[in-house]
């Protein structure tokens, strides 16, 4: 029962499958194996699934223990370049949709969104809770006018962060 730990900071595990292939190698069974692992790793190991598919691998004739590069559709929408062309999108209209930004800037939606929230650090406000609040009491509204009120003066900074959108994308804050 041999397992030689050998350390490196990889995400990918490259550790652990030298384990596993090492392990295969020496005849251990897959039961044996993943005892080992999960006593060597402890909370840090691989799953039963993963040491299983791994040791099928080996035993097709595999001896790479990286993994195959994944094929499908790059991430090529999120650049740097199209972060640039929402930001002067915005600074230049700020009542653009998020829909107007996919038309104008050929962006899929998904992208302008994850480029408004996690790249340019915008916060969606929905839009119901302006829309729908000019159909119920005065009470309400004057709750929502008082929250608006409360965060402009907690960030003095929020309104240089709107962006306006139709009735159902909301508000960017």
């Amino acid at each position: 029962m041999y397992c030689v730990t050998i350390v490196f900071t990889m995400t990918e595990r490259v550790d652990q499958r030298i384990c596993i292939k090492f392990c295969f190698k020496l005849g251990h069974l897959t039961t044996e194996s993943i005892r080992m692992i999960k006593k060597a790793f402890r909370d840090d190991s691989v799953g039963e699934i993963q040491i299983k598919f791994w040791y099928r691998r080996f035993k097709d004739g595999r001896e790479s223990v990286v993994t195959d590069p994944c094929s499908g559709r790059p991430a090529t929408s999120g650049t740097p370049k199209n972060v640039e062309h929402v930001w002067a999108a915005i600074n230049e209209n700020r009542r653009l949709t998020v829909r107007e930004l996919e038309e104008d800037l050929g962006i899929p939606q998904t992208i302008v969104s994850e480029i408004l929230t996690e790249d340019l650090g915008k916060k969606y406000l929905a839009a119901n809770l302006f829309h729908g609040s000019y159909h119920k009491s005065r009470r309400n509204r004057a709750e929502v006018a008082e929250d608006m009120l409360e965060t402009t003066n907690n960030d003095p900074d929020v309104l240089k962060k709107v962006m306006t959108g139709d009735e159902v994308m909301g508000l960017w804050l």
